[in-house]
């Protein structure tokens, strides 16, 4: 009897209390910022993408260039080595290779210099996405803005508000 009492006891705790975990859960306000799509989407992002293809399109063509010419080169060593001397074999296997190098390198340069740069401007952009996201939080009086989540509700994505501010310039 003692053992129902106390079960009985306990359910109507947990009935009573309830509602002010419901009523707690349901005034705090959560938002989502998908960053991904403000990387892509938004109009300082677009700019930035087009400033730094502006930027390295010289370097690009050069590139592409290069690549052009070590390939007619390789198909030229393999077309004529049957009809080449040893020493003009190995001479012109000594340039492919230093132009294979050369490219190499400048490869790998020009990703590093496209990547730092890419970079940078994101960070700006990020800087304002996220004072923008500050001010529509303020304004919506949101207590959390997540920007990493797994899975988050279309209701509480707030990505076009952040886009649509940022085209504003605020």
């Amino acid at each position: 009897m003692l053992k129902k009492i106390a079960i009985l006891a306990l359910t109507g705790f947990m009935v009573m209390s309830m509602p002010v975990h419901q009523a707690a859960a349901a005034e705090t306000k959560i938002g989502f910022v998908n960053t991904e799509k403000i990387f892509r989407d938004a109009a300082p992002a677009v700019r930035a993408q087009k400033k730094i293809e502006k930027e390295f399109e010289k370097r690009d063509q050069e590139m592409q260039r290069l690549a052009k010419q070590l390939q007619t080169t390789q198909e030229s060593l393999e077309k004529n080595s049957v009809t080449m001397s040893e020493s003009e074999k190995r001479n012109r296997e000594r340039e492919f290779n230093e132009l294979n190098r050369e490219f190499q390198r400048k490869q790998r340069e020009f990703r590093e210099d496209l990547n730092q740069r890419r970079n940078e401007e994101l960070a700006a952009v990020l800087e304002r996405a996220n004072k923008a996201i500050k001010a529509i939080a303020e304004a919506e009086k949101f207590d959390v803005i997540l920007q990493e989540a797994v899975y988050a509700a279309p209701r509480i994505d707030i990505t076009d508000k952040v886009i649509k501010a940022l085209a504003d310039g605020k």
